[in-house]
């Protein structure tokens, strides 16, 4: 897969220090450093980050979104998360089980994680077990669809590959029971601590499977959260990927989702940001088969200070490809967001399906976002569209709640959740979409 989001130009390499600092002579210590691949892909990162360092606003893809109040922090490593003690865990099943691993502050913990219920066949284990059981599987996926030369943040996160989750589900496998994944920040007091958790993703021929992602935040220290996700959905397979980001407000979230679509595959990608002071989800998606399909949709919920960034690419590559990209935000204080769609249609890519919407609602009079829908077309025998609207609540609606005796804040929060349960539609498992049904309720009762 060669689509890009990041050209190098707009970057600031004298940012470059402070993050790879706490790197030095920490290699021998690294989980899986005796595997080629992932020794080469750290020194491959390093190098890379060292040239470019963090993106500018100078970069269009980062025209909307500005580090520098990261650049300004002082990143240092995670303390001894091993003995961490960890309040209740979040969970979309209503009985707490089924297959769960859990990481905090970006390292693996066992005795907080669990693979019980999974069928033969599935894989779910951690990085360092991966490189030492399953290196061939490492080796054949690690950087192949996550590009460390044209993405700084997929550069450092290579740079500091320590940990992360590898899930293989083979030919034929459908999985029941969704499979969760808790990241929980934790970090140190006077320092940023900075976290970069690697996701190998693969599912084979005719696999069915979903993956659910939880990020959230024990105490209020600041911490840099830094996931980048190589995801290969094989022939005829389907991954439904649901993320929910509940991190502090002194959380700096970073994520790059990288995805592969084969033939007849399936990829359907939702995410709620409702958390973090700066939070940034990219996600890519190339349909490289006949007839692939991908799905990415989700909600934003911005308040206070906040800054949420989604960014998209959708690349059609081969025919017969349909895509759908729905997104709806609300923010409100002094929240700004910004919603970045390209579809790609690469000349040979005809009969393709595309369909991309973002709407908005301010809150207040100082809330802010800014969209950038984009449409490239290679192909003549084309159905793509787009659209993006930016409103406020509707004041006649709001009059008729409360002439019928609902006070101000219960009404509007009515409005607001009606506008946002459209957006809960896409999400295809009932039980991943009541939970987050629940967190988008527990949003608004802070707000009233």
């Amino acid at each position: 897969m060669t689509t890009s989001l990041f050209s190098t130009r707009g970057a600031d390499p004298t940012t470059a220090p402070a993050f790879l600092a706490p790197l030095e002579g920490r290699d021998a210590a690294l989980d899986g450093s005796a595997l080629p691949v992932v020794a080469d892909l750290r020194a491959r990162g390093r190098a890379r980050f060292a040239a470019v360092g963090l993106p500018t606003v100078k970069n269009e893809a980062w025209r909307y979104t500005n580090l520098r109040e990261l650049a300004k922090q002082t990143i240092g490593p995670v303390g001894d998360s091993a003995a961490t003690p960890v309040d209740r865990l979040p969970t979309v099943r209503r009985d707490g089980a089924g297959p769960r691993l859990v990481f905090v502050d970006g390292r693996f913990r066992a005795d907080l994680s669990t693979i019980q219920g999974l069928p033969t066949g599935v894989l779910l284990t951690d990085f360092a077990s991966a490189c030492r059981d399953h290196a061939d599987l490492v080796a054949a996926h690690l950087g192949r669809l996550a590009s460390a030369d044209d993405r700084p943040l997929v550069a450092l996160n290579s740079a500091d590959l320590t940990d992360g989750v590898v899930l293989r589900v083979g030919a034929g496998v459908a999985v029941a029971d969704p499979i969760e994944l808790v990241y929980v920040t934790v970090g140190r007091e006077g320092v940023t601590a900075s976290s970069h958790p690697r996701a190998l993703i693969v599912l084979e021929t005719g696999a069915r499977a979903v993956l659910v992602e939880h990020h959230i935040s024990q105490g209020g220290a600041a911490v840099l959260s830094n996931h980048v996700a190589e995801i290969t959905i094989g022939e005829g397979a389907t991954l439904h990927h649901c993320k929910v980001q509940r991190e502090n407000d002194a959380t700096f979230h970073l994520s790059h989702i990288a995805a592969s679509v084969a033939t007849n595959g399936v990829y359907d990608n939702f995410i709620l940001t409702l958390g973090a002071r700066l939070s940034r989800n990219e996600v890519v998606s190339a349909l490289d088969g006949r007839d692939a399909r991908t799905h990415v949709s989700g909600g934003y919920m911005v308040r206070g200070h906040q800054h949420a960034d989604i960014s998209t690419i959708i690349d059609h590559a081969q025919p017969n490809g349909t895509s759908r990209e729905v997104y709806k935000g609300v923010i409100d204080d002094h929240g700004r967001a910004a919603f970045q769609g390209k579809i790609i249609v690469r000349p040979h890519a005809q009969k393709t399906d595309g369909h991309q919407l973002n709407r908005a609602l301010l809150l207040s009079d100082s809330a802010e976002i800014d969209a950038k829908p984009e449409l490239q077309i290679f192909a003549d025998d084309v159905k793509c569209s787009h659209g993006c609207t930016v409103g406020e609540l509707d004041d006649d609606a709001l009059f008729y709640l409360r002439a019928r005796g609902i006070d101000k804040e219960t009404a509007r929060g009515l409005l607001i959740g009606a506008f946002l349960a459209d957006v809960l539609d896409e999400i295809a498992e009932t039980t991943v979409r009541d939970a987050f049904q629940g967190c988008i309720a527990g949003w608004l009762e802070e707000q009233r």
